[in-house]
């Protein structure tokens, strides 16, 4: 049996009828015998249209801060949930987990937060009991303070690499234009493609201390699916 990591962006999950398509996949994936964790984005354009919304409310807005990260990570709450009951529907157990509860830890920088290590005890235990975990994207925790944090631009795309990395079994690399499906060999750290830029390899790059390698086969993005 395989793990399989899957991403979907925001507009692979951009309305109703595209969830739906997307649990559909999903499911499929699963009755091949394979272990499934998706990573999922903010529907659509959500996160940009929050950010817009937080601009008019407060004109002149700085980039970053606590409340800001409370706000955008809303986007992926509502995209991870729907996802799962669309999973439900069609007869397969699903369960979703914010950022935070799948064990995404991060440093407390809000906006451009960088993981410092992953411990997905809730995740492993969702797939021994047979369920397929849906994760909340682009979103971190910081111990020290408690809050919730996010990763920026392609924050998606550092959560699925992460978990894929994180998670004790080897994994099976495939990718589509709709999803990109992580590889990542047992205890591998993070290793991110180069068209990622140095920044987002940064937030990708810092745990854990021993490993070896982590790689994602890469979809192509829209800025949709950068959230």
């Amino acid at each position: 049996m395989s793990l399989i990591v899957q991403k979907f962006g925001g507009s692979s999950v951009a309305d109703a009828e595209s969830i739906k398509r997307v649990a559909k996949r999903i499911v499929e994936t699963r009755k091949r015998g394979d272990d499934v964790v998706v990573v999922v984005s903010a529907m659509g354009d959500t996160t940009d249209e929050l950010l817009d919304l937080a601009r008019a409310v407060v004109p002149g807005l700085p980039a970053g801060g606590r409340e800001l990260d409370m706000l955008l990570t809303a986007g992926e709450r509502i995209s991870m949930a729907l996802l799962a009951m669309a999973i439900k529907s069609q007869g397969a157990e699903a369960v979703s987990f914010t950022g935070s509860q799948a064990g995404m830890l991060t440093d407390d920088r809000h906006g451009s937060a960088r993981i410092v290590s992953v411990t997905p005890g809730r995740v492993r235990q969702a797939l021994d009991e047979g369920q397929i975990a849906i994760v909340q994207g682009f979103a971190g925790f910081n111990k020290v303070t408690g809050d919730i944090t996010t990763l920026g631009r392609g924050g998606s795309d550092t959560s699925a690499v992460a978990l894929a990395a994180a998670l004790d079994r080897p994994t099976s690399a495939r990718s589509t234009p709709t999803s990109t499906e992580s590889s990542a060999p047992t205890r591998a750290s993070c290793r991110a493609p180069a068209r990622w830029g140095a920044s987002r390899a940064r937030r990708c790059s810092s745990w854990p201390p021993r490993a070896r390698r982590c790689s994602t086969s890469a979809a192509s993005s829209t800025r949709a699916a950068t959230a």
